[in-house]
């Protein structure tokens, strides 16, 4: 059997979505975990401890894989500038670990950058090989950031370019990831490997829109648009919304009546303690006349997405940048055609005119063309959404599990 000693630092892969550090990565680890431990592979994952009432260990993966929750500075969610400070004590927590449990691993799989440091100091202590997945890559994020506050400094590039030279095997989700890599931070492409992420098709499917609509109480002849994912100016939200108004104005989803359900942070919160990108978002609405057709939900749980995929009648993905865009391949897999910006993993994974619509970054009135063509005419829905449904059927884990395995597999033979 293969011991996997598995790093996700900054989030838990147990973690609800829609949260500011919480999205496509929780759920990667998570599946990911749980489909290599049907092939066999021992996986522990380990993550800091934000919350002293959660146990430190816990079975939620199968197969006997683990979450163990490490204690590495105040158990309570922190800003990520906050969390280098405490990587040593997160090192110092996975070794102590498995000494008492009497497990020796045989490679290090690390996700994010600071995991990734965190890899690179058990590199020197245990000499095994690292695997290592960015998910996403600061050049590329400070590229395309609108303020000064969205970009990230030079602690993370350092930290990004001594990971590439440290790791042993890179897993890029896409070729465009590859493409970056090798152009923003002249990574070694030898040692670079594409491998997607994947859906659990067990779990996202196509549900029949009239069961969906029950079970998350939308009215039958409701009709919904839906964005999920964190609310940040990175996931373009705010072209979303200004594309929803444009339609109103012509007079489109009026005569087809539509609103937009925001799955992913929580309106609930005090204004105090308000993401200001929530706020922000929330006075373009009233600013812009089209309150009464958003609805923020907050965050849901996993285990309802695919309700609200299968209810709407198109998923968008309008953001700046995205590695991958987990997002459109579970609203596919649950057979909703999905609109998304041409950034990214997202150029590869939406087929324009097949499983959805490929549009420009950052211009509300070709995706409001793009919903006017889908929200009002059903067929074409029908056909595009049967079309992504097929697509995401060779995402599946189980497939995406495999080939993983088989780059576990090359990096232990090269060592032996």
């Amino acid at each position: 059997m293969i011991n996997v000693a598995m790093l996700s630092y900054h989030t838990c892969p147990l973690a609800t979505l829609g949260g500011k550090d919480t999205g496509g990565m929780n759920v990667y680890v998570r599946e990911l975990t749980r489909h290599l431990g049907g092939l066999g592979i021992h996986v522990d994952v380990f993550t800091r401890s934000q919350d002293e009432h959660v146990p430190h260990v816990l079975h939620d993966l199968g197969y006997g894989n683990r979450v163990v929750h490490v204690l590495a500075g105040p158990e309570v969610p922190l800003p990520k500038p906050e969390l280098v400070n405490y990587l040593t004590e997160f090192v110092d927590g996975i070794q102590r670990f498995a000494a008492e449990k009497g497990i020796h691993y045989d490679l290090i799989h690390s996700h994010y950058w600071m995991s990734g440091v965190a890899a690179m100091q058990l590199k020197a202590e245990w000499n095994l090989p690292i695997l290592h997945m960015f998910h996403t890559l600061v050049l590329m994020k400070n590229r395309v950031a609108r303020t000064p506050q969205e970009m990230e400094g030079g602690y993370r590039i350092d930290g990004e370019y001594q990971v590439l030279r440290a790791a042993d095997r890179i897993i890029a989700a896409t070729p465009a990831e590859l493409s970056q890599l090798q152009f923003l931070y002249h990574a070694d492409k030898s040692k670079i490997t594409v491998i997607p992420p994947g859906v659990d098709t067990s779990h996202f499917y196509p549900i029949p829109p009239d069961e969906a609509r029950a079970v998350i109480g939308i009215h039958p002849h409701d009709r919904m648009i839906l964005f999920v994912g964190r609310i940040e100016p990175l996931k373009g939200v705010e072209t979303l919304i200004r594309a929803i108004a444009l339609l109103f104005k012509d007079r489109i989803i009026s005569g087809c009546p539509h609103y937009l359900a925001i799955v992913g942070g929580d309106p609930a919160v005090t204004p105090e303690m308000e993401n200001t990108e929530m706020a922000r978002l929330q006075a373009l609405c009233h600013d812009l006349g089209v309150d009464d057709l958003v609805l923020f939900l907050g965050k849901r749980a996993q285990d309802t997405l695919p309700y609200y995929y299968s209810a709407a009648e198109v998923v968008v993905m309008p953001s700046h940048y995205e590695s991958f865009g987990m997002v459109a391949l579970e609203a596919m897999a649950c057979g909703t055609p999905v609109i998304a910006s041409q950034v990214g993993g997202l150029a590869f994974l939406v087929q324009d005119g097949v499983t959805g619509y490929s549009i420009p970054d950052d211009d509300p009135q070709a995706l409001a063309e793009k919903l006017a063509l889908l929200v009002c005419n059903p067929e074409l829905r029908n056909q595009l959404g049967q079309q992504a449904a097929d697509y995401a059927r060779g995402y599946d884990w189980s497939i995406i599990a495999q080939r993983m395995s088989s780059v576990y597999q090359e990096l232990l033979a090269v060592r032996a």
